[in-house]
């Protein structure tokens, strides 16, 4: 079997694997984790904004892959609203290493949150990356506290707490905050946060009068879709949990439109809405009875987790705690947080089906880059990895492709005599190839090898926020994005940006070039018609896969010189394979000559 159609058949398999394989999982199982449903209260009271549920009017903002705000006329504003929303006064501040930001003593909301460890842009100038914003701003994304009850006055999104004055929430000074309903109540909700990004809320209500008073305590999310990242078929954006220890990438936002309310079927772990990159999800403690996802209009969501409601006695007190985590999916914290008891939180990364194989490679590339410090430089040394891995295997392919080479006009000779009966035809090909030891399915070996390192690859790429603005060199400043210079506009000098699928990079150039060369080096096909498709492969495979993230096109590049490299090498250890596929080129050549 030639290289070539090796290639192209790992080429197409790729392609399909890449694209594919959810659509068809979606296809087929259409209903695969749909919770099922059940009753739930509805927290309104918690409401800052109180947008009625309905289908909401067309959406006019542009997702991006890391999602934030896109339209300039929200970027403007949210700017504007935070240095109004975020008055000192009205604040408690937030300082830890990886969460800066704010609590606000209006509604004791948690709505002012920083990551420190992430820039908004690919500038290390652009400011730390916001994961939560107050309730009002085109940003809105906050998580609250509260609980429902009759007959008791209760607190509201507009209830101010009291807080000591020198109050300041950091890894080592917890902070509370309460308030009083004036008829015997006391609530309180106190914040610890650690040195990632989990803030731990104990909520709790003191009853100081002489009747028990019904309560039951609830946590909510509250997020617009305006800052959601673009929801594909292999990369989930929305909602998410995990429930009765299996974790769900459902349903869209689309889905929470359409029902309005989404009941979650099972003992919620823990759940919330995930971006490519960031996370907001609330994980229970004890007591936990039920939660939704629910559409509140004008592209508001809100994630519900209830608490099972319960009588608090004269002189008791009720108290709940909840887990809220906030801010970027780095894989090493998730796992820890894990490892400390929060179910299957490490899959929170929708690694997909092939997890299993994903992330070897991504701690591969991490190991890689605390060597070099250059993650374009750990993928150059990750696919040497795979290639001297496969080395001996390619030696293998390259001697069962000089004994194919070797027993052509004998495999001639038996498609001549038996050309008429297929079955006959058949049994005397196997029947040569095992009397001269061959296996004409050897060559196919290393390519579908590197088809699920491949695969692995994009998947980090594209998932992994260890990977996100880490630059390479020269004009490549962010190995996740696709390459930032385009030919058609002359590399930025003329003002458009042309569409994906005609943005040739400079990468994207030497792909289809390190391709070519590599056909080259391979025996020419005889049949015309598979001439031009060998011909057009390479520069076809260059628009395919332009708008792919950098540092996979820097991993197929470096993998095409390493392939060439290795030809060569392996032709001069068997110079008569060498000969043959010469004399093969000049005999086509010769051929196509004549033909015209």
């Amino acid at each position: 079997m030639d290289n070539q159609r090796n290639l192209i058949m790992a080429v197409l398999l790729t392609i399909l694997l890449i694209f594919g394989w959810d659509a068809g999982v979606r296809y087929f199982y259409p209903n695969a984790n749909k919770p099922a449903a059940v009753q739930t209260a509805a927290p309104d009271q918690l409401q800052a904004q109180t947008s009625l549920p309905g289908a909401d009017p067309a959406r006019t903002e542009m997702q991006t892959r890391e999602g934030g705000l896109t339209n300039p006329a929200d970027i403007a504003l949210e700017a504007r609203d935070l240095e109004t929303a975020l008055n000192p006064a009205n604040r408690v501040p937030i300082t830890a290493p990886g969460l800066s930001g704010s609590i606000n003593r209006v509604g004791a909301m948690l709505d002012d949150l920083v990551t420190n460890r992430h820039t908004a842009t690919s500038d290390p100038e652009s400011g730390p990356a916001r994961v939560f914003s107050p309730a009002g701003t085109p940003a809105q994304h906050y998580a609250q506290l509260g609980w429902t009850g009759q007959g008791v006055s209760l607190p509201t999104a507009q209830t101010v707490w009291t807080v000591p004055a020198d109050a300041k929430l950091t890894p080592t000074t917890p902070v509370t905050l309460t308030w009083n309903n004036g008829s015997g109540q006391t609530f309180s909700i106190e914040y610890a946060i650690d040195n990632d990004y989990l803030i731990t809320a104990r909520q709790a209500v003191l009853n100081a009068a002489p009747a028990p008073v019904t309560l039951q305590p609830i946590a909510q999310l509250n997020r617009t879709d305006k800052t959601a990242s673009v929801d594909t078929w292999t990369l989930h954006a929305g909602p998410c949990g995990a429930f009765d220890d299996a974790v769900t990438f459902k349903p869209n936002y689309e889905d929470v439109v359409a029902a309005g309310l989404v009941p979650n079927a099972g003992k919620p772990n823990w759940l919330g809405f995930t971006d490519i990159y960031w996370m907001s999800v609330l994980v229970p403690g004890k007591g936990a009875q039920s939660s939704d996802f629910r559409a509140r209009g004008n592209g508001i969501y809100l994630a519900d987790l209830f608490y099972q409601p319960a009588n608090v006695a004269p002189g008791q007190t009720l108290s709940h705690t909840t887990r809220i985590f906030a801010g970027a999916k780095e894989s090493a914290v998730l796992d820890r947080y894990e490892e400390a008891g929060i179910t299957n939180f490490g899959h929170a990364i929708d690694w997909g089906w092939f997890f299993w194989f994903e992330k070897p490679i991504f701690w591969l590339l991490m190991a890689l880059f605390k060597t070099v410090g250059n993650f374009g430089v750990a993928i150059i040394l990750l696919t040497l990895v795979v290639r001297g891995i496969m080395f001996p295997i390619a030696q293998r392919q390259f001697a069962s492709m000089a004994s194919m080479r070797a027993i052509q006009p004998k495999l001639k000779a038996v498609q001549t005599r038996f050309k008429d009966d297929k079955q006959k035809l058949q049994e005397e090909t196997m029947k040569l190839y095992k009397e001269e030891g061959v296996n004409p399915l050897a060559g196919c070996l290393p390519i579908f090898l590197q088809i699920p390192v491949f695969f692995a690859l994009y998947k980090v790429l594209t998932l992994a926020v260890e990977m996100r603005h880490q630059p390479f060199a020269l004009w490549i400043h962010d190995l996740s994005a696709p390459d930032p210079l385009h030919i058609l506009n002359l590399f930025g000098l003329l003002p458009f940006t042309p569409p994906s699928f005609l943005g040739i990079g400079i990468l994207a150039l030497l792909l289809g070039f390190t391709m070519w060369l590599q056909f080259k080096l391979n025996p020419a096909a005889p049949d015309p018609v598979q001439q031009q498709v060998f011909a057009i492969m390479p520069w076809m495979m260059m628009f395919v896969m332009a708008p792919f993230a950098a540092g996979l096109l820097t991993y197929w590049i470096t993998s095409n010189v390493l392939t060439i490299a290795q030809q060569k090498y392996l032709y001069a250890r068997h110079p008569q394979l060498k000969a043959m596929v010469d004399k093969e080129r000049a005999d086509v050549a010769e051929a196509s000559k004549h033909a015209k």
